[in-house]
């Protein structure tokens, strides 16, 4: 006699069961160049892709890439996904075949002081500039992750404090960019779209290099690991030695009086609404795909196929 629905359901909640359905949906779906073709035959020639990593940091840089791509760009190299769905070692084997791939890219960095000094967004924006003034071409159309257009600057409106600092208040501001006028913003383009999805990949990159050798000289939170973020190390760190000159120290930061202590919750709740395993990165899982999905990916797809 054929399993009820109960009984099915009850047979996949083994082990390997549960395994079974969390890879299933965790699977993401592989990204394309299709949204990014469809914006440039509407009449764009030159498309910068942009993602952010770095946001929901404690320390170090929040870090932008952008990846430039045109009509005649093949599709993005096999294995092409969000960083946060890729291992470190996937990312860092990826990394050399986008910059190869793209016709043009870069990435930009806000530090932690300047952070401090005009807030999380407003430093977003300036490591977007950053990223696009070193471009060697003018990109007249920008895709962004997300839903909200954090490149282009638009003056305060009259209810902000007129006193409060802005981003033309750092001393070290470069010259801005022209930020193209088309800024198209997509949820969950970071998942779909190869070029976000490539962008991401290198900035995150750097930004892991970068905190890597921040981590020997201020050794004691662990950096080399979390990236700055706050994993139970990194909070046992600024419990123990109170916050550096690369912590974003205008933040509530845990070990010192500002958040939960994430050290000492163990497997409960944390903020939100993340596990134990998810401390390293407040915003970025990276257990999604492993090293040996990674390489499958290189074997069964064809770079040069068309997405369309």
């Amino acid at each position: 006699m054929a399993a009820s629905v109960g009984e099915r359901v009850a047979a996949g909640t083994g082990r390997a069961g549960r395994a079974a359905v969390t890879r299933k949906r965790r699977r993401p779906v592989k990204p394309s160049l299709r949204e990014e073709r469809r914006l440039l035959r509407s009449g764009h020639t030159l498309l910068a892709a942009m993602d952010e990593v770095g946001r929901g940091a404690l320390a170090g840089p929040v870090t932008v890439g952008v990846v430039v791509v045109d009509v005649t760009t093949k599709s993005a190299p096999a294995g092409v996904r969000d960083s946060k769905l890729l291992t470190p070692a996937a990312r860092n084997a990826l990394a050399p075949r986008l910059r190869r791939w793209a016709p043009a890219h870069a990435v930009g960095h806000a530090e932690p002081h300047e952070i401090d000094t005009v807030g999380i967004i407003a430093a977003l924006r300036l490591a977007g500039w950053r990223a696009l003034a070193q471009l060697p071409v003018r990109p007249d159309c920008v895709l962004l992750d997300g839903n909200h257009d954090w490149l282009t600057y638009r003056s305060p409106r009259g209810e902000v404090d007129p006193d409060a600092p802005t981003l033309f208040d750092l001393p070290d501001l470069p010259e801005p960019p022209a930020v193209p006028s088309t800024v198209v913003t997509r949820i969950k383009a970071d998942m779909r779209c190869a070029a976000v999805a490539a962008a991401s990949v290198l900035a995150k990159v750097e930004r892991d290099g970068i905190m890597v050798a921040r981590a020997a000289e201020h050794p004691w939170y662990g950096w080399e690991l979390n990236k700055g973020y706050a994993a139970p190390d990194h909070v046992e760190g600024l419990r123990a030695k109170g916050p550096c000159v690369l912590h974003r120290t205008s933040w509530s930061l845990p070990g010192v009086g500002g958040l939960a202590d994430l050290a000492n919750l163990g497997g409960e709740e944390l903020p939100l609404g993340l596990t134990g395993l998810d401390v390293v990165d407040l915003t970025e899982a990276e257990d999604d795909l492993d090293d040996e999905e990674f390489e499958d990916d290189l074997e069964d797809e064809d770079p040069d196929v068309d997405d369309d």
